[in-house]
């Protein structure tokens, strides 16, 4: 069985590593997120997150918000292919309740999924 844990290997951790994604990313996302994709050499995919003070002011705000995009990640981290991700947030995901933050952060995983996917076997 697959592990659904989050290890220190699965997350973007310093800022080259940020830098990286930022600098020639595909940029997907909703009406509350924005997620910045780009291939990496890893066996995995790895996942940052920027949640800015701007747009979420209260801590506890962003802590919920990382808490769930972080047990988002954990569960279709297999489906996805070796991508690393930098999720943002506008204002708006503040207000959401959990379900409906994790129903349209698995819609854009799996959409990821097939997109990124696809690009693959377009260059091979």
């Amino acid at each position: 069985m697959l592990s659904a844990s989050f290890s220190r290997e699965l997350r973007l951790l310093d800022a080259k590593q940020y830098k990286y994604v930022f600098s020639k990313a595909r940029r997907f996302g909703n009406a509350n997120f924005t997620l910045l994709v780009r291939f990496n050499t890893e066996e995995h995919s790895r996942l940052g997150l920027a949640i800015a003070k701007k747009a979420v002011k209260r801590a506890t705000d962003r802590n919920r918000i990382k808490r769930i995009i972080r047990e988002s990640f954990r569960h279709m981290q297999h489906d996805l292919p070796n991508i690393d991700v930098v999720v943002m947030c506008r204002t708006s995901a503040a207000s959401l309740d959990k379900a409906t933050m994790r129903h349209q952060l698995d819609k854009q995983w799996s959409y990821i999924s097939r997109k990124m996917t696809n690009s693959i076997t377009q260059v091979q």
